[in-house]
């Protein structure tokens, strides 16, 4: 998070009319910023910046990728189905990468972190 602290400032500025120095102030609480900060749209420059290309895929991109990978499986079935007997099987088709496919097959397909606790977010600008 440390990583990512002036996006998030302009983040709290744009979409909430929130001054970052308003939790130093007591003002603003913990869980509030908390709050803020987990439910950040995902075009946001913190969210970006923390989670790359996979804040740029939304349903649409996702549906799509999809439909194509149905797509190539059809046509790869249809051409090995209806191939000469004799000749060599098609290749199979590869999925269209996704963004974080990477992380989550390492995790064995655990959820991303929701977001920073109030406790982080204490210890950060504590």
């Amino acid at each position: 998070m440390e990583e990512h602290a002036e996006a998030l400032e302009a983040d709290l500025l744009r979409y909430y009319g929130v001054d970052l120095l308003d939790w130093h102030r007591e003002t603003l609480s913990s869980r509030r910023l908390s709050v803020l900060v987990r439910h950040l749209p995902p075009d946001s420059a913190f969210v970006r910046a923390r989670e790359g290309e996979a804040a740029e895929w939304g349903l649409t991109d996702h549906l799509l990728a999809a439909v194509v990978d149905h797509l190539a499986i059809a046509n790869w079935m249809y051409a090995s189905v209806n191939r000469d007997e004799y000749a060599d099987p098609p290749e199979a088709p590869v999925p269209v990468p996704r963004p974080g496919a990477e992380a989550a097959e390492a995790s064995g397909g655990q959820p991303d972190d929701p977001g920073p606790t109030v406790a982080e977010l204490a210890r950060f600008f504590g």
